[in-house]
């Protein structure tokens, strides 16, 4: 039966879950039979399901079971037990598809089902949350149905990881219950919560480590992503980027810092407000050329001029202090612009954040190579199966199944919607706007309704708190400056009279129950129950926008955070034609309708079409993000192709397969590239016999067999490349029992693995510069995109051959320096050849510049020697 019902999901995107409604009365029918189950009979269904499945049974036909067992559990540990409708949704997550319930309708609890189903396979279930808090809080509270039932349970924390663990009950009140295990543990689990930033990374860093035991993911097989329109769409834009410090920051950053702000609007440059772009005008450019004393500011040697003067000027008039970043302890703070969180690590590339720090007058940080990188859209179609919940996912449906082939099925709500959508008032002028607000955020205060007011940036938030501040208003203020305090104020926004003033809402991971969360006030459950009552007499819990979103789930986010599970409940946005979208989108058109009309200013418009005209206006925003995302993905997809190889060529290093016959290849295939190269020519007096032996002993010392020059003359191409090869593996056997099997297994594996990982660093930062100006090839009417694949490909190309010149090129100079008193010790090899040593390898003094580039960071002579000597650089090397 179901999988009819996968079938029918394939053919739509948005499906009639009441055709799974046949299947949760099949769950039903259990409920009665495992109500009777005592503690540990119900405990010992989950090594039932296991065994079961291990003798040919699947997920599906034990599904209605495992489900009716986990509701079951879910009434005797937390006291919850599913309805029917979160029963659907459980079934939509396990089809792997993605779920829409409205807020308030325990997806959180939802999620249970489809974990401990997909748990059994003991393959791994990773649950995604949007930050650290709803991590370790779900892992707690839906943590008590999984260790019930028999199944471990973790959670990623930045920088640590914990172990759900009742017996510990002592400690941090927020890790009440957690063990702190590692990280490689906490993947081991059952179960583990996350947010995608550290799944993402910790992908990232598995393929950066030196041994395969260090790696702490296991095989992707199983995610549901909670928030998931948050995650997978507004910050999909944003790479994942393992980076470190390329070279000390340029002082020209701070001189441009100073100069762009005496540029002028429209003389000097101009704005599109729809692309968020700036661009100098002549007179902008003429200006510039003076100050710096140039002839020609896009002249050669100018041009690398260009790249600073840009990210200065958009740093000064695009991006704005307190809406995109906050200046916190001396740092620019990314603002994540959909959730009003801070982005504490994350920064913006291509040296616009060290121009945004010199704007700010704080430390310009160093600029930054890029080591390892990933988009979160790659990174999750990864991936063997994928589902996600949200409160707003319907209007992204096309995306979400265009890029990730993911299916959106809208959850009916367990009780009628209550809430009242009112039209938007649309102002004139933001002030009048601002004082409406106020002035009915206080009559709703003396009517003692709960009153929660949305806004789209931190300035605003802050402005409407001052504006309270002056009427004698008692309000909480809850934006990215404050985001620590967000559960706590937010649970308490129903609260009668109370006033919160919030940036955007998503994945806020908290419900705000009218009269208050009762767990954490010091008030009789009477008492709570007379204030709850009385908050639903006057109409629930009102919520004000005070301007619209670019993408309508944002605003429709908002409005969610009202009527919850049958509650009452009023939504009302308050509209500027001085708005940000209403400029872009015909506001001025309206705003001289308005003053025809000779409309008071503090008159507000609450017309249908002008909220249809709005609402025009997002489908489009969203369609030209929709875009971006798109064009963003479809480019990072050449390079994942990249990606993959390189890192499945990687993992057979790290296992150390075929290792030894892999490396004897490459310097094979070299060899015959420098035979054919020099060695080709018909007339014998052409051959380059001295490029060829220079060449040649790059590869494998000469001396040690010299080579046969003269009888060459007489030889055939291929009888050269035979007899070059068998001389090669000849010397590659004599280092090899020289050494020491394992010691020369160790040292193929490090120079491996250092030259893969150098030169994938310089190919990332090499495709990055191609993508940022193969948009040109647009003005020769060619597709970008088709270049970029063209290009990309030939350096590809250029990336393994290169792999292979330098292993071929390393693997002969290196040795091991062994410890005292080992079989065979080397002692005086430091004295050989006056070599370097580094790390565990040793290399004559002309490799040292390669190692060097290997290892991925320039060494100088203070630092502290690779060897283990104590001393530095120069003291242990002499140079």
């Amino acid at each position: 039966m179901l999988k009819r019902l996968r079938n029918i999901f394939s053919q739509s995107n948005r499906i009639n879950t009441g055709k799974l409604d046949h299947l949760v009365d099949e769950i039903n029918n259990f409920e009665s039979q495992i109500k009777l189950l005592s503690d540990n009979q119900l405990r010992g269904k989950t090594k039932e399901f296991q065994k079961r499945l291990q003798e040919s049974e699947t997920l599906d036909e034990i599904l209605a079971e495992a489900f009716a067992v986990v509701r079951e559990a879910s009434n005797r540990t937390t006291g919850m037990r599913h309805f029917d409708v979160q029963l659907t949704g459980g079934i939509v997550l396990h089809l792997g598809k993605i779920a829409e319930m409205k807020t308030g309708e325990g997806k959180t609890l939802v999620a249970t089902l489809p974990i401990y189903l997909n748990a059994l396979l003991e393959r791994g279930v990773h649950l995604v949350t949007v930050n650290d808090y709803l991590a370790r809080r779900d892992t707690q509270w839906m943590g008590a149905i999984y260790y019930f039932l028999g199944l471990s349970v973790s959670c990623l924390q930045q920088n640590s990881a914990y172990l759900l663990d009742p017996s510990i009950e002592e400690g941090d009140s927020s890790f009440i219950g957690l063990r702190s295990i590692t990280r490689k543990e906490a993947y081991e689990a059952d179960i583990t919560y996350g947010t995608n930033n550290e799944f993402g990374f910790d992908y990232l860093r598995d393929n950066m480590v030196d041994h395969s035991s260090h790696k702490v993911q296991r095989e992707l097989y199983f995610a549901i992503v909670d928030e998931v329109d948050n995650i997978l769409i507004d910050e999909a834009r944003t790479p994942l980027i393992i980076s470190g410090p390329a070279q000390e920051s340029s002082q020209l950053y701070s001189n441009f810092a100073k100069l762009v702000p005496r540029l002028s609007q429209d003389e000097d440059y101009t704005i599109d407000e729809k692309h968020k772009i700036v661009s100098l005008s002549e007179s902008g450019i003429g200006k510039m050329e003076t100050w710096l004393k140039l002839g020609n500011l896009y002249d050669p040697e100018n041009y690398h001029l260009i790249h600073y003067i840009e990210n200065a000027l958009r740093a000064e008039v695009i991006f704005k202090r307190d809406r995109d970043y906050v200046v916190k302890d001396g740092d620019v703070v990314i603002v994540d612009e959909f959730t009003g969180r801070m982005m504490a690590g994350r920064r913006y590339s291509d040296g616009l954040h060290q121009s945004i720090e010199a704007k700010e007058g704080v430390r310009v940080q160093k600029e930054t190579i890029t080591y390892a990188t990933i988009t979160l859209q790659n990174y999750f179609r990864m991936y063997q199966k994928l589902s996600g919940m949200t409160g707003t996912a319907a209007t992204e449906a096309e995306e979400f199944w265009k890029i990730y082939k993911l299916d959106v099925s809208v959850i009916p709500t367990n009780q009628s919607m209550l809430r009242q959508d009112k039209p938007d008032f649309v102002y004139q002028t933001d002030e009048a706007k601002f004082r409406a607000i106020i002035d009915e955020i206080v009559d709703a205060n003396k009517r003692q309704q709960p009153v929660l007011v949305g806004t789209t940036d931190i300035v605003n938030s802050e402005r409407i708190g001052v504006m309270l501040d002056r009427r004698g208003i008692k309000h909480q203020v809850l934006n990215a400056k404050h985001h620590e305090k967000e559960a706590s104020i937010i649970s308490q926004a129903g609260r009668p009279g109370a006033v919160t003033v919030a940036t955007n809402m998503a994945g806020r991971g908290t419900d705000i129950v009218l009269g208050g969360n009762s767990s954490s006030l010091n008030i009789t459950q009477e008492v709570w129950q007379v204030d709850h009552d009385k908050v639903i007499s006057l109409g629930g819990l009102y919520i004000i926008g005070t301007e619209r979103h670019e993408a309508r789930r944002i605003d429709n986010q908002l409005r969610g955070r009202s009527g919850r599970q049958g509650d009452p409940g009023v939504t009302r946005f308050y509209i500027s034609l001085e708005d940000d979208l209403m400029k872009r989108f015909g506001g001025e058109r309206i705003k001289g309708l308005m003053s025809w009309a000779k409309m008071d200013i503090d008159t507000p418009i609450e017309n249908k079409m002008v909220t249809k005209s709005l609402e025009s206006a997002q489908v489009k925003v969203e369609a030209h993000h929709f875009e971006m995302r798109k064009h963003l993905v479809e480019f990072d997809d050449v390079i994942n192709k990249h990606r993959e190889v390189i890192y499945m060529e990687r993992n057979k290093v790290l296992v150390g397969s075929d290792l030894q016959t892999n490396i004897k290849d490459m310097i094979s295939n070299e060899i015959k590239e420098l035979v054919t190269n020099f060695l080709s020519a018909r007339d014998v007096e052409n051959w380059d016999i001295e490029s060829f032996t220079q060449e040649i002993s790059y590869i494998f010392p000469v001396q040690s067999k010299a080579l046969k020059l003269d009888e060459f003359i007489q030889m055939e191409q291929q009888d050269i490349t035979d007899y070059l090869i068998n001389q090669m593996k000849q010397i590659y056997s004599e280092k090899e029992f020289d050494i020491g099997n394992d010691d020369y297994r160790n040292v193929e594996k490090a120079v491996m693995l250092r030259t893969i990982d150098s030169n994938w660093v310089e190919h990332i930062t090499a495709m990055e510069n191609l993508r940022q100006g193969i948009g040109l090839h647009a003005y020769g009417q060619r597709d970008p995109l088709v270049m970029f694949k063209r290009e990309g490909f030939k350096m590809f190309e250029g990336l393994l051959s290169k792999i292979q010149r330098d292993v071929s090129r390393t693997i002969f100079r290196v040795d091991v320096t062994k410890a005292a008193g080992s079989a065979r010790s080397r002692s005086n090899h430091n004295k050989n050849n006056g070599s370097n040593s580094i790390g565990s390898v040793t290399l004559s003094k002309d490799k040292v510049k390669s190692v060097q580039q290997l290892v991925g960071q320039k060494i100088k002579r203070n630092d502290p020697c690779h060897c283990g000597s104590g001393k530095k650089y120069k003291k242990c090397h002499g140079v």
